[in-house]
Order: structure tokens, then C-alpha cells, then sequence
């Protein structure tokens, strides 16, 4: 399979760029928008949102039938802006934020992963940047 390209995913957001940072890097916000559909969750997130802090997002079926860590180090964390971040197994994502007054439009940049097909990939990433755009939205 090829994995040298990049997939991307993108939303626009109806608030504020400081909003969507707080839903985005709080524990108690990304255990509600985490998720591709809705038999899962996200029963355990933490967050240390500073360069070289650690993230860890347990992603589960709610039945119990399968369950995965979502981890990895944050290398670059610019507030309201960008987002850059190595996973445990070395793959790198990068999250730009572009804020304009009660509006802001996130872009995401990943590098796939050798097991699922990359559509697979993007369709689960963006359903799950499309969750956030709702969560947020909402409250």
C-alpha cells in the first residue's frame, strides 16, 4: 500500500477560534466529540497540551468488543494557531487553526497507517472532525 502521501481532513467550525481550542485540548470536551460514530467512545482522555507534553485517548466500542490507546507526544503547540504531534508509532499530524471572529476552519494533515485502506482512514478522521464541528457547535 502506498503510505508516503498525506490524507486531510477539514471543518469549519461556527465559533470562535478560543472555543474550539478549549473543546479541542480539554479532557472533559474530547471524552464527548472523539468518535467516528456513535457505538464509541472515548471512556479515558488525557491531555498535556504543551511541546513534549503526552496525550492518551482511550477510543472504545461501547458494546466492549474492541478497544484502542490513541497516544502520542505533542512536538509544537502554538495557542489558537497550529498543532503538531508525533503518535506512538511515528506517524505525525498537523492541525492548523485559522480563527475569523465566530468562525474558524480547521485543517488536519496525517500520515496513514499500513492497515486500513487510506478512504477507510480519511472517511473515520473525518467523521470524527465532523463530531467535533457539532459538539462544539451545540454547547
Amino acid at each position: 500500500m502506498e503510505t508516503s502521501k498525506t490524507i486531510t481532513v477539514k471543518t469549519t467550525v461556527n465559533a470562535p477560534v478560543e472555543k474550539v481550542w478549549k473543546f479541542w485540548s480539554q479532557p472533559e470536551h474530547i471524552k464527548n466529540w472523539n468518535h467516528a460514530s456513535p457505538d464509541w467512545h472515548t471512556p479515558i482522555a488525557e491531555n498535556d497540551f504543551r511541546a513534549g507534553g503526552k496525550f492518551l485517548s482511550r477510543m472504545e466500542a461501547k458494546d466492549g468488543s474492541f478497544g484502542f490507546d490513541f497516544e502520542g507526544v505533542y512536538d509544537t503547540v502554538t495557542t489558537h494557531q497550529y498543532i503538531h504531534y508525533t503518535m506512538a508509532d511515528g506517524r505525525t499530524v498537523s492541525i492548523a487553526f485559522d480563527g475569523d471572529e465566530n468562525e474558524t476552519k480547521i485543517t488536519e494533515t496525517f500520515d496513514p497507517e499500513n492497515q486500513n485502506p487510506v478512504e477507510m482512514q480519511q472517511t473515520g478522521w473525518q467523521m470524527i472532525i465532523d463530531n467535533f464541528k457539532k459538539y462544539t457547535e451545540a454547547s
